[in-house]
């Protein structure tokens, strides 16, 4: 099923919930003190960012104008703005600059978001650039980790950024179909119901 990318205001009032959940349940992912991770831009990754325990010192890289705005300041966080052109739609920054920026690093986690999951498309957005950039921060980790509600498994969007192999762990929501769990731990996938 193809869709159309929605605003970001939009997509923020979505899934609230679920997403607050997805959130929290990802803190268990976090790596050791110090660690470096990278956040996508998206409204579960920014409930993640909001989440992220204040005794816990990390490095955070992210294209996420609204993930590095409630992060600057944190005396936890070492916080990294990655340059490029910001995409009014998700207001992260995009495009070769980010792309070849992200080249160049190695985060212990990357937690990325989607607009589509499938077994048979992997990991999907409509956008071209934001899928550059999408692959280039699952290519920067060690470990990926995506954050998505429910409503986006099953779905398919024109771009394919990772393949399912390319994703360590998926945290979802209870919402996701057991059947479709299940084919997704077949596939190697760790999936985490939040």
């Amino acid at each position: 099923m193809a869709v159309l990318e929605s605003a970001l205001g939009e997509r923020e009032q979505t899934f609230t919930a679920q997403k607050d959940r997805i959130a929290r349940a990802a803190l268990a992912l976090l790596p050791t003190e110090g660690g470096t991770i990278a956040i996508d831009a998206g409204t579960t990754t920014s409930r993640f960012a909001h989440a992220l325990p204040r005794d816990h010192h990390l490095t955070v890289v992210t294209h996420a104008v609204p993930v590095a705005a409630m992060l600057a300041g944190s005396p936890q966080i070492e916080l990294h703005l990655l340059p490029g052109r910001v995409r009014p739609a998700t207001q992260a920054a995009v495009g070769a600059e980010t792309v070849d920026a992200l080249s160049r690093l190695r985060v212990d986690v990357t937690f990325v978001a989607t607009n589509g999951l499938t077994l048979a498309h992997g990991l999907s957005t409509p956008d071209h650039e934001e899928a550059a950039t999408k692959r280039a921060l699952v290519n920067a980790a060690r470990r990926v980790v995506c954050l998505t509600d429910s409503s986006k498994i099953g779905v398919e969007t024109t771009l394919r950024f990772a393949a399912l192999g390319n994703i360590d762990v998926l945290v979802t929501d209870s919402d996701i179909d057991d059947d479709v769990a299940d084919e997704l731990r077949e596939s190697g996938l760790e999936v985490l119901i939040a």
